[in-house]
């Protein structure tokens, strides 16, 4: 379940925007569920929660068995949400160091888990194709060489320059290393066309589709993002289900905290604020924050209208932007995403030297408190700091960090920016934007 407070907002939406502003979300709802609104052809995030496929989660789970039996490294290739999703479940579903288990590891009351988990061993799941760096890719080569390599290429129509140009680098390398090739690069794209597509026909290499009514940042739950995360070793039904229950939840509430959450980001849009802060406390989940980015960076950004959305990491980031988030300028609103519980056991040390509250290193204060009342301490306390200089803050609660609290965090997310594209009079389902700068790179490369 995911929680929403709103109070700390309250004082700064204009009085004229008060009026019959639900009215206008709850039509907005109406049209994403009727399928009414601008860009009503890309709604197949949620069509495939409404008629889940069973057999493809099956067919993607033993797959991912494979190669967690066979391979040293998942190499995956794609950028934007060709790689962002999966990036954020696996790195939040993780432990920090490799060696570490933690206590009750996620998935292993799943039937498939047996079938996920290759014991002793680890498919380590690396990312390339998401920037230019000729130095990361040489190095990354350097890394790979003399492991068992499979590799996931992703993209809708194979000619997207960055992972174009690394996934040429990495099939060549990989042809000169192993002669089943064709079993170790699986295709991600298209379903018809596309130079992928016809490249992995020609090739032989296995293949997922990339469905015509989903977008690349809406893809986390389609073979995009379940396959990696498969290979992580985490539950994919789970993450998938948790999805599926969030999505019912909205569509049969009479006022969910998704409608909630477009309403004060759009009241507060139009009441002068021009940026987001996505805060975040929880280190594993920079990841969401990332992939949360690109969702309403992409989906908002259009006509001059919407929210810059930023990330930011606290309380690491609280020694850095902290003073221009306090004292700033006052375009910024905020909004805190945190866990209930973060399974963190550790508690600060009493020393032989920590007498009446009096200590050598002055934390004599703190000593017996878990690390996890200290964060918490340093939540309400930032919030309210915040609050108190003039910023809106808003505060989104997550229970635990497990697949299905994830699911259903990216569905929360997915269904809020499309109602916050409507309410902004914009589609937001394409990225018009992205083609700029396409076009003005491959002129500069003498494309013809």
């Amino acid at each position: 379940m995911i929680t929403l407070d709103q109070h700390r907002s309250d004082p700064f939406v204009a009085e004229h925007l008060r009026e019959g502003l639900n009215r206008r979300v709850v039509s907005a709802h109406d049209a994403l569920l009727d399928g009414r609104g601008a860009g009503a052809e890309w709604l197949g995030w949620r069509r495939i929660l409404a008629y889940p496929n069973d057999a493809l989660l099956e067919e993607l789970a033993q797959q991912a068995a494979e190669i967690r039996r066979r391979a040293d490294v998942l190499l995956c290739i794609g950028i934007g949400g060709s790689y962002l999703g999966a990036e954020a479940v696996i790195k939040a579903l993780s432990p920090y160091f490799e060696r570490f288990e933690e206590p009750e590891a996620h998935g292993e009351d799943s039937p498939l888990f047996e079938e996920h988990t290759n014991h002793g061993h680890t498919t380590e799941i690396l990312f390339a194709g998401h920037h230019l760096s000729g130095r990361y890719l040489e190095q990354l080569l350097g890394y790979l060489e003399g492991k068992s390599v499979y590799v996931n290429v992703i993209s809708k129509s194979g000619t997207t320059l960055e992972p174009g140009i690394a996934f040429r680098v990495i099939r060549q390398w990989m042809e000169a290393r192993f002669d089943d090739c064709d079993r170790r690069i699986i295709a991600t794209t298209d379903a018809k066309k596309g130079a992928l597509k016809a490249l992995a026909e020609e090739k032989n290499y296995r293949t997922h589709v990339i469905d015509d009514d989903i977008g690349g940042r809406f893809s986390v739950l389609t073979p995009v993002g379940l396959l990696p995360i498969a290979v992580s070793g985490a539950d994919i039904r789970s993450l998938f289900y948790g999805a599926v229950a969030m999505k019912q939840d909205i569509d049969g509430a009479e006022y969910h905290e998704a409608l909630q959450y477009a309403e004060r980001r759009y009241a507060l849009h139009e009441s002068g604020y021009s940026t987001e802060i996505l805060s975040i406390f929880e280190p594993s989940l920079s990841g969401v924050g990332a992939w949360w980015q690109q969702l309403f960076g992409e989906s908002e950004g259009k006509n001059h209208r919407g929210l810059f959305p930023v990330t930011c990491l606290f309380s690491t980031d609280l020694h850095s932007l902290g003073q221009y988030i306090q004292k700033g300028r006052r375009n910024v609103i905020e909004t805190f995403l945190t866990l209930e519980d973060d399974g963190g056991h550790v508690t600060i040390p009493q020393l032989p030297t920590d007498t009446n509250d009096q200590s050598l290193d002055g934390l004599g204060f703190v000593a017996g408190k878990r690390f996890s009342d200290i964060t918490r301490a340093a939540l309400e306390g930032t919030m309210e700091a915040h609050a108190n200089g003039g910023v809106p803050v808003q505060h989104v609660i997550i229970p635990r960090l497990d697949e299905n609290t994830l699911g259903g965090l990216i569905y929360f997310f997915e269904h809020t920016v499309a109602l916050g594209g409507y309410l902004l009079g914009i589609n937001p389902f394409d990225q018009p934007g992205v083609e700029d700068y396409k076009k003005a790179m491959y002129a500069q490369l003498g494309r013809p």
